[in-house]
């Protein structure tokens, strides 16, 4: 991540933090103060992003990669977990494999 990135990142938690509506005024201010120089642009498109996205929610959804299956189990159990028994719990299927002896072929060396 490059530095201007960083930058408004750490812009737009301290304002978060503060409870401040997040603009992208308000983080080019932050961004300034503390003597970053950054592309007019990344202000304004991290004031768009945490229009649209709540900033908590991000927080809490890192890393997670697949946010919406718990959303989907909660609900279902939340519903009586009556979609919960009608879905077929997933299984992972471990495969051995077995070394090859010479009695898996019918006949020894020494017969």
């Amino acid at each position: 991540m490059a530095a201007s990135e960083l930058a408004c990142t750490y812009a737009a938690l301290i304002l978060h933090d503060d409870g401040i509506s997040i603009t992208a005024e308000k983080i080019a201010t932050l961004v300034k103060a503390a003597n970053v120089c950054v592309e007019s642009y990344w202000p304004s498109l991290f004031a768009k992003l945490f229009e649209k996205r709540n900033v908590d929610d991000l927080i809490t959804n890192v890393g997670s990669g697949g946010g919406a299956a718990p959303v989907a189990v909660a609900a279902s159990a939340g519903a009586g977990g009556a979609a919960a028994a009608a879905a077929p719990a997933v299984e992972e299927k471990k495969v051995e494999e077995k070394e090859e002896s010479d009695d898996d072929m019918g006949f020894s060396l020494f017969d």
